[in-house]
């Protein structure tokens, strides 16, 4: 019996698949068992050989890469899934890492980050890694830290016209202490110390297009 990890390939381009093949096979832990050029030709492969892992591209003819990792988690939790494509933004790693893959690797990234992952793929299957990860998960944090109630986004706006607290309390039928509440948590969300700084902060990050004159 084999203690080869063995590995089945997704990727609607034969070079990748061809290439990618050949350096996973020079390890001596790891064999290609199996390769596939689709969606669904990748489902049905992993039924015939049933690998330790699967590496799959991203973007392909008849779906996504995505589609093979929930399919293949909703029928085991012991496979290695690993996404490998050339987007390799926030938003795909986190699409990656709630579909239930076990790593994320961009195309760009050297061979050994592919077989790094595959080892990890094939003793913890369910435990997510990505080199850009932590990096995302910041940048996610950081936006959700800005981010605006309606009535503080309404309150921007009048703030962003030159209206002091008195004024946008009347336009907003709040009182002057309430609308000066939501002034002070405008103000922590967006790191600012005054008004000018909270308008140039929220330009910044497009909360704001442009700002009133009388704001200036």
């Amino acid at each position: 019996m084999s203690d080869k990890v063995t590995v089945l390939l997704v990727d609607d381009h034969e070079l990748i698949r061809n290439g990618l093949g050949a350096v996973l096979d020079l390890e001596p832990d790891l064999e290609v068992v199996a390769t596939a050029g689709s969606v669904a030709e990748g489902i049905q492969r992993y039924a015939e050989f049933r690998p330790d892992v699967v590496i799959t591209d991203l973007q392909m003819q008849d779906g996504t890469g995505l589609d093979v990792v929930r399919t293949l988690r909703k029928q085991s939790d012991k496979v290695g899934l690993i996404v490998l494509t050339m987007h390799s933004g926030d938003e795909q790693i986190f699409a990656a890492m709630q579909a239930g893959a076990s790593g994320f690797v961009g195309k760009d990234a050297p061979s050994t980050e592919v077989i790094k992952a595959a080892r990890h793929a094939a003793v913890s299957p369910k435990a997510f890694v990505c080199a850009g990860l932590v990096g995302a998960m910041m940048r996610r944090q950081s936006a959700e830290s800005t981010a605006l109630t309606e009535r503080e986004h309404d309150v921007l706006l009048l703030l962003a016209e030159g209206l002091n607290a008195a004024a946008i309390g009347q336009k907003l039928y709040l009182s002057e202490s309430t609308t000066k509440s939501h002034i002070a948590r405008i103000y922590q969300k967006l790191g600012a110390a005054n008004r000018a700084q909270a308008l140039v902060t929220a330009m910044r990050i497009g909360l704001l297009s442009t700002v009133q004159p009388s704001a200036r």
